[in-house]
């Protein structure tokens, strides 16, 4: 199998549980629910990504036929120290190419794998901490994990309903759009409604990181 990779980047983990986490990013090109192409968003199931995950011509990106090579600039993004090691899969949508050669590789080279997922394909089993953002009109098949990270608002989407899924955290990050502010105010009163949410941050915005 060959990997289609937008970028790599070591930058600090900016939203959920791990956040201020020390991380080497690799993001995925590809999704199944948005071409990522501007002409296709008003008719996408997801309409309000803010990731550019189209070809592979970001920082450290490219085309890869090998698990090793992936893996190696992983590990050299990283750096000297074996400590900690944590790496997070993204996208797009990772589980798209996400597979045990992957896996196993980056288990022995020492890292504490994530994922960042839409939850519409199962997570592998052998991934370290599992964060699902389900997106309204989507089936998500993923309903176990660590986080529930949910963009809000988003009508169409049944909170009562995702808190009886089997996460840790559930996570309540406002949508960054043209409506911010308001986005702001209505999670934290869906929050403050009820108590299982947590408000989630995007800090890597608030202080310039990628």
């Amino acid at each position: 199998m060959s990997y289609a990779v937008k970028e790599m980047f070591l930058t600090l983990q900016g939203e959920g549980v791990q956040a201020g986490r020390r991380a080497v990013f690799v993001r995925f090109a590809g999704c199944n629910l948005w071409s990522g192409r501007e002409q296709d968003r008003a008719t996408a199931i997801c309409r309000f990504c803010d990731t550019d995950f189209v070809r592979v011509n970001g920082l450290g990106g490219g085309r890869f036929s090998e698990v090793a090579s992936i893996v190696a600039n992983v590990v050299s993004m990283w750096g000297r120290s074996e400590k900690d090691r944590f790496v997070v899969l993204t996208g797009g949508e990772p589980m798209l190419q996400v597979d045990d050669a992957l896996v196993d590789a980056l288990h022995a080279a020492g890292f504490f794998i994530a994922i960042e997922s839409n939850g519409t394909l199962p997570v592998h089993p052998g991934i370290d901490w599992v964060c699902i953002s389900p997106k309204a009109g989507s089936e998500t098949v993923q309903r176990t994990g660590d986080e529930l990270k949910l963009v809000w608002p988003q009508p169409g989407s049944d909170v009562a309903a995702m808190e009886d899924w089997d996460f840790r955290h559930f996570l309540l990050q406002p949508l960054d759009d043209l409506n911010a502010e308001a986005n702001q105010a209505a999670a934290m009163a869906l929050v403050m409604e009820r108590p299982q949410w947590r408000l989630s941050l995007q800090t890597h915005k608030l202080l310039g990181l990628r």
